[in-house]
């Protein structure tokens, strides 16, 4: 008889999204303890949005302690981005966290606003970002769930980059957040993974549209990544315990196994990539 599989992690699920860091067992594996930085972003300055908890994190401290000073962007998790700002500010880097609504685009604007306020200039922008909500099938999905979806996932994107472009100069690097769904599709997350189709096609064409600049414009793509969004948009807790285990490493990855390709990616060890896509994901193979 084959041995029946260990669950990663404890049955749970979360009331409302994005999530709450705090309130997951275990803990993401998301403060890099592990990283030693190099000094690959000194005196340069990312803005990160989802950045209070999970890849957004966990690429928030990876850039702090490559030189980086940070402005964090999250909805409504106060205590998670304030863990995040006290990580960064132990590595002796500056941070501002900023709260609102990236789906709207005044309040990007005005995101962008605050972080040339703070730090006077603005090297890195990571549209990270997004929601997703599971249903048995497209009759379930309602007008309000697509258009808040795409808002948040694809539209925010959209919103932050035309307000940072004024700032960005040649050098400046955006990463796009996309998915290992848009590339193999998921029957549970049909705009969820729509959107992130749109995000590989949306950076590509930046790409194109800002290489003339001397702006980079790449995207990274994870696999199943142990992140808040995860219990907050599970239809059971049990569909927790067995997150994962479907990819050919048979487990979740962690937001520090991820934030290692943006900090490549934001640096100048990849000034020969522009319009393309980093996939950590835990050995699924993909075409793009």
């Amino acid at each position: 008889m084959a041995e029946k599989k260990k669950e990663q992690r404890p049955p749970q699920t979360q009331s409302q999204q994005p999530g709450i860091e705090s309130e997951m067992e275990p803990q993401p594996k998301d403060r890099e303890r592990e990283y030693r930085g190099s000094g690959k972003l000194l005196g340069k300055v990312g803005l990160i949005t989802g950045g209070d908890s999970g890849i957004g994190r966990a690429v928030a401290i990876a850039f702090a302690k490559e030189g980086a000073d940070v402005a964090i962007v999250y909805l409504n998790e106060r205590h998670d981005a304030e863990e995040t700002q006290r990580y960064i500010e132990k590595e002796g880097r500056r941070c501002i966290a900023i709260a609102g609504d990236v789906g709207e685009e005044a309040f990007c604007r005005q995101a962008i606003d605050q972080a040339i306020e703070a730090f006077g200039h603005l090297d890195i922008l990571v549209n990270n970002a997004a929601e997703q909500h599971p249903q048995e099938g497209i009759e379930q999905i309602s007008d309000a769930q697509l258009k808040r979806t795409f808002q948040t996932n694809i539209f925010s994107f959209f919103y932050m980059t035309k307000a940072a472009l004024p700032h960005l100069k040649e050098g400046s690097a955006i990463i796009n957040t996309t998915s290992v769904t848009a590339y193999k599709g998921s029957p549970h997350l049909l705009d969820y993974s729509a959107t992130k189709g749109a995000i590989v096609a949306f950076t590509r064409s930046l790409s194109l549209s800002l290489i003339q600049r001397g702006i980079r414009v790449n995207a990274v793509a994870p696999g199943p990544i142990w992140t808040p969004l995860i219990p907050a948009s599970a239809k059971t807790p049990e569909h927790v315990a067995k997150f994962g285990e479907d990819v050919p490493m048979g487990r979740a990855g962690e937001p520090n196994e991820v934030a290692p390709s943006y900090v490549f990616l934001a640096s100048d060890d990849a000034s020969y990539y522009s319009g393309q896509v980093l996939h950590p994901n835990g050995g699924v193979v993909v075409n793009g």
